[in-house]
């Protein structure tokens, strides 16, 4: 943590204000963008400011797990590239990939969108797997909420391919939708400064928070994850006030989505 930038950051928070102008709940510019990939059945990028991620899904047949043999597979993984910050270094995924992707997973499973009874093609021998692909194109703060919002976007997009002698026929891809609910569970992360609450944080102030809340919503306005980081500690009146903030937000940004 840089010292000097969170007493500067406290101070600007303390009167409402922010860095570039904007007020502690303001989010940057948002864009989304879908079907920006062949390879994928299913593609998004987003930006939120200056913040980049794309999400791509893949779907691939498989056998079902023993204890499972009528339920498809999900899983999510995070690749934070070089190019996107100088703080991510080449080899396998680090603690913060880690994270993120488990951030995203769990809110995307919690919530239910995808019914994994869905996925089975046929009982006991053959299901899908769908595997989401993070990749950090820049990173200028506030990577989760961006990844969420694209690992949705793309779901949302995605189509199931061929299917032929149980094998997946890529080349012909078929016009039906991956079955998903409209539960759309979107991660919002408050971070705390000296008890000063803000979202969306660029690069340099997301180096001088004491605490964050990741909070993943359904539409609703439920909750379906919850996950904490920063050594600082935070109150149930904290925590209250950063789950209230975060439905809000998810509200807005939902509005943003491809239909």
């Amino acid at each position: 943590m840089n010292r000097n930038t969170r007493t500067n950051l406290a101070t600007y928070l303390k009167d409402g204000l922010r860095y570039d102008g904007r007020k502690p709940t303001d989010f940057r510019d948002i864009t989304i963008e879908t079907d920006i990939t062949r390879s994928a059945e299913g593609s998004a990028r987003v930006r939120i400011g200056k913040t980049e991620v794309i999400a791509g899904v893949k779907l691939a047949v498989q056998k079902p797990y023993p204890d499972r043999p009528d339920e498809g597979t999900m899983m999510v993984n995070a690749e934070l590239r070089p190019l996107a910050s100088p703080q991510f270094e080449t080899g396998p995924p680090g603690d913060w990939a880690t994270e993120l992707a488990r951030v995203v997973d769990r809110g995307i499973r919690e919530s239910k969108l995808i019914d994994t009874a869905t996925l089975c093609i046929t009982p006991g021998e053959l299901v899908w797997n769908v595997m989401i692909d993070l990749v950090s194109i820049n990173d200028d703060g506030n990577l989760l909420d961006a990844a969420g919002l694209a690992a949705l976007a793309a779901l949302k997009t995605t189509k199931l391919p061929g299917l032929k002698d149980k094998m997946v026929d890529y080349e012909h891809r078929t016009n039906d939708k991956l079955p998903i609910s409209d539960a759309e569970p979107l991660p919002i992360t408050v971070f705390s400064v000296d008890g000063h609450q803000f979202i969306d944080p660029t690069y340099e102030e997301e180096d001088a928070y004491d605490a964050r809340l990741t909070i993943a919503t359904n539409k609703k306005g439920e909750l379906c994850a919850l996950q904490k980081g920063g050594e600082g500690p935070l109150s149930i009146d904290e925590i209250d006030k950063m789950v209230h903030l975060a439905v809000d937000k998810a509200q807005e940004v939902r509005k943003k989505l491809p239909r």
